[in-house]
């Protein structure tokens, strides 16, 4: 299984130029390191758009999915730095999503990264689950290394901005991950599994967009 452990925080976000030097500063200084430190953290992985939205994208993996509402990540949550607290505020566009990895096929990551936001229909679930699984096969994709499933825990999947919506029917939303080598290679992935009218007979597809990897940090 090439993710780490059983959980994952996906957390994306929009930041306003004149800011930007500041908040990237802020994540690979302080930020990265301070979650990947917290107790069942195991690694965390930085992104930037090539194309999609929101430009910024970061992965954390952990031991177990309970890790992700212990005491020792509210702790964190609850206490954020001054530099924190200044960063936070400049979000725009914000998505926090605290997901199980339910699907994890290949070996290895990649330099590019492919997402999918899909969003089940309901009582579909199942279906859609045993689908993805035969496509999440990269074995006959060039240059895919591997690809994945995270479902979202809608009651602890909320953003940390001061206007969260009353309603958010994304909280349930699930993500495909594709692990590439190049992101010529991602497109050509999502291409060849994720597009036409029955890619998605059980589900919305919601958005896609593609990364380059920035930096990872592990906790080893």
């Amino acid at each position: 299984m090439p993710l780490a452990g059983k959980g994952m925080l996906l957390t994306s976000m929009d930041i306003d130029p004149s800011h930007e030097a500041d908040f990237n500063r802020w994540y690979d200084r302080e930020h990265l390191v301070e979650r990947v430190a917290i107790d069942g953290f195991l690694e965390a992985r930085r992104y930037v758009a090539h194309r999609g939205s929101a430009k910024y994208l970061c992965l954390y993996s952990t031991e177990t999915f309970e890790v992700l509402d212990s005491p020792a990540y509210r702790a964190a949550l609850m206490n954020p730095t001054d530099w924190s607290k200044t960063n936070l505020a400049r979000f725009k566009n914000m998505i926090r999503t605290i997901a199980r990895i339910t699907i994890s096929r290949g070996e290895g990551r990649g330099a590019a990264l492919g997402v999918i936001r899909l969003r089940p229909a309901s009582g579909s679930e199942d279906k859609l689950r045993a689908m993805l699984h035969e496509k999440l096969d990269p074995e006959k994709l060039e240059g895919v290394v591997s690809m994945h499933l995270i479902e979202s825990d809608p009651s602890l999947s909320k953003p940390l901005t001061e206007d969260p919506p009353i309603s958010d029917p994304g909280a349930e939303d699930w993500f495909v991950l594709i692990d590439a080598t190049n992101i010529d290679l991602v497109s050509a992935a999502m291409a060849a599994r994720f597009t036409g009218t029955v890619a998605f007979a059980q589900g919305i597809l919601v958005a896609a967009g593609s990364y380059h990897l920035m930096w990872d940090l592990a906790r080893s």
